[in-house]
């Protein structure tokens, strides 16, 4: 009876974010990518068209912003000379920058409606532990808030929790978390695992190059409440906290992306409730959830497969038949989590190819390239008004109808690098590009 009651409140819980326009954590309320409101299907920013304010982000970050009522946030590593780079498009370099000079780890507040910094704060300061991709930054997780805590997670440098006014409530190390390709372990790319807070937990997962695990915090204190360690490769995703049934009763599980073990845990316990093989290397894509199926992708090795993984599944479920509803092995994603909405999974690759297919069969709709494939794609789709909004790494962005046939409504330009995944709320779109965060929406 008690999980019962859990679950109806944190379903509850998760509505009224929607209701209200938080967009609480990577990918929004629940943490499929969809939002409340209809923001515009078309801006120019030297016109001014849709375009609320922009905002420069000193630094750099490949954090998505966060935004709880009229607050936004975001974090960033800002150097202490210089500018860094980055080398963004379609290779497939493996070594790690050099010779960095030390960085301001920062987290960043802004009004909503104006766009003003509201606060800055130096979370850590000095020379990186690990060093990074030319295509990441050592501001990657996304940060989490539930309305009272703000957690933001810098990887080696450690976890720190805030109040919304900045405060800092409690920190936490995790010595250093060594993320790169487990092929060649010099190849350092660094931390990108963003926290998910649900209800008083905190979630981290720490997939590198030893001595990995997913844990569960204290929201209010830091204390850890459990950790189960897990061996497999670095991981570059975040934790997904998705429903699940067990004799009857509901609860929630931690599930996890991997290429030796994608793996469901309890939440309350962590203890693995069920696990399988994958076949990607390099796991970038974070799990999404809906109408009983947990969507787990990943696109680098031995194939791009798609599994859809009934929520209920126990033990080892590898090759199971009825655990996995369906897979596809060669339809899954690289670095972009999929969106799944009204029973249909938009499936984007990093060279801009679109595949839709139906959830509850695993047909697929249609497949669509967008661009001319020369140009890659790694911040990750999101939705609001029956659109689809999907922006590659140049800042052009495609907007489709939602549906089962392919409606390309409009495309806009940023004028800037984007990596970081959008936020949406109260029908504006909230885009980070290498310089400035965005606020596209009617102007007010």
């Amino acid at each position: 009876m008690r999980l019962c009651t859990i679950y109806l409140l944190a379903l509850a819980a998760l509505a009224a974010d929607a209701t209200n326009a938080n967009w609480p954590q990577f990918r929004g309320p629940s943490a499929n990518g969809v939002g409340a409101g209809a923001p515009p299907i078309e801006w120019n920013v030297e016109s001014g068209k849709n375009i609320r304010w922009k905002t420069a982000i000193p630094g750099l970050g490949h954090s998505s912003p966060v935004v709880w009522g009229n607050r936004i946030f975001l974090t960033s590593a800002v150097p202490a000379s210089g500018e860094s780079s980055l080398k963004v498009g379609l290779y497939g370099a493996i070594a790690p920058v050099k010779g960095e000079p030390a960085q301001s780890f920062n987290v960043y507040c802004l009004d909503r409606k104006s766009g003003k910094i509201l606060w800055e704060r130096v979370a850590a300061s000095g020379q990186p532990k690990i060093m990074r991709h030319p295509k990441s930054t050592h501001a990657n997780p996304t940060p989490a808030t539930d309305g009272k805590h703000l957690a933001v997670f810098f990887g080696s440098e450690g976890l720190f929790t805030y109040n919304l006014h900045g405060k800092l409530l409690w920190k936490k190390d995790f010595g250093v978390l060594d993320a790169g390709f487990y092929m060649v372990p010099g190849a350092q790319w660094g931390f990108s695992s963003s926290p998910v807070i649900h209800g008083n937990m905190l979630i981290v997962l720490a997939d590198v190059q030893k001595d990995s695990f997913v844990a569960a915090l204290d929201i209010q204190t830091g204390k850890e409440l459990w950790r189960t360690p897990r061996n497999d490769v670095p991981t570059f995703g975040s934790p997904a906290v998705v429903p699940y049934t067990a004799d009857g009763a509901k609860g929630w599980q931690v599930v996890v992306n991997g290429l030796r073990h994608i793996a469901g845990y309890d939440l309350s316990t962590g203890k693995e409730l069920w696990s399988m093989k994958g076949a990607g290397d390099i796991p970038v894509p974070t799990p999404v959830f809906e109408d009983g199926l947990v969507v787990v992708t990943n696109a680098h090795g031995r194939g791009r497969p798609i599994y859809a993984i009934r929520s209920d599944a126990a033990g080892d479920i590898t090759g199971s038949k009825s655990a996995i509803a369906w897979s596809e092995p060669n339809g899954g994603n690289y670095m972009q989590t999929p969106l799944l909405d009204n029973g249909l999974g938009y499936f984007c690759f990093d060279t801009g190819v679109l595949s839709v297919y139906k959830m509850a069969t695993g047909e697929r709709q249609y497949q669509q390239r967008l661009g001319g494939g020369t140009s890659g794609f790694t911040s990750s789709p999101v939705a609001a008004g029956n659109h689809l909004y999907i922006t590659n790494e140049e800042g052009h962005s495609y907007v489709l109808a939602l549906g089962a046939e392919y409606k390309l409504l409009a495309e806009n330009e940023i004028g800037e690098t984007v990596m970081a995944t959008p936020a949406i709320s109260g029908g504006a779109l909230y885009i980070r590009g290498a310089k400035h965060l965005f606020a596209i929406g009617a102007k007010q």
